[in-house]
């Protein structure tokens, strides 16, 4: 066995909450489910459309909703249809959870995310608009460097007076078209990288 008898244990009583199941989430929540991992809890609101099917899984059934079509591929999964914005943030229970992924879209809503659970989180940072996997890489927060989101997220937390640290998968690489657009081979490894922070924390 891979992990061991003792740390396979720690793996099937993991709670792990998981903040968006999109191109970055849907890997996450793939190589978790694959690994072990017990309890897993997934939140999102959205429903699949056309564009997101070079990236995301589940997404060949249009117009499903994520976490219906997830639970269907994920069975022993817990779901949870909802909006994620900052009253969310403010009424949501994190204790629960041994670990929180956070792979939401919403800048405000992360950075408030961080400062609620920031010992028990890991955040996957931008990965549109860039096709080199090689690139992704995982640091705190603050030594994060060539990513607008990042630094975003940097520079509020600073106005907050925020100092604490948390984990983050990001990518350096430089936008590589105007539009928006996202390759799989990044976003799908910043999930699975995200997913591999998870399993190190859990076992060491």
């Amino acid at each position: 066995m891979l992990f061991g008898e003792e740390n396979f244990k720690k793996l099937q009583t993991s709670k792990i909450l998981i903040l968006g199941v999109g191109g970055v989430g849907s890997y996450a929540l793939d190589c978790l489910y694959r690994s072990g991992v017990g309890d897993i809890t997934i939140l999102d609101f959205d429903v699949y459309d056309e564009t997101n099917q070079n990236r995301q899984i589940g997404s060949e059934a249009v117009g499903a909703v994520k976490v219906e079509r997830l639970k269907d591929l994920y069975p022993e999964i817990t779901t949870v249809n909802q909006r994620m914005d900052m009253a969310w943030v403010e009424a949501f229970d994190f204790d629960p959870y041994d670990l929180v992924i956070d792979a939401a879209d919403t800048t405000k809503v992360k950075i408030e995310v961080a400062k609620k659970c920031y010992k028990k989180l890991i955040m996957a940072l931008g990965s549109a608009k860039r096709y080199d996997a090689s690139k992704v890489e995982v640091a705190s927060i603050w030594k994060t460097y060539g990513d607008a989101l990042a630094r975003k997220i940097r520079n509020e937390l600073k106005k907050a007076k925020f100092d604490r640290n948390f984990t983050v998968v990001f990518s350096p690489e430089d936008d590589k078209c105007k539009e928006k657009g996202s390759c799989v081979a990044v976003t799908g490894t910043v999930g699975l990288t995200v997913c591999s922070e998870v399993i190190k924390r859990i076992i060491t």
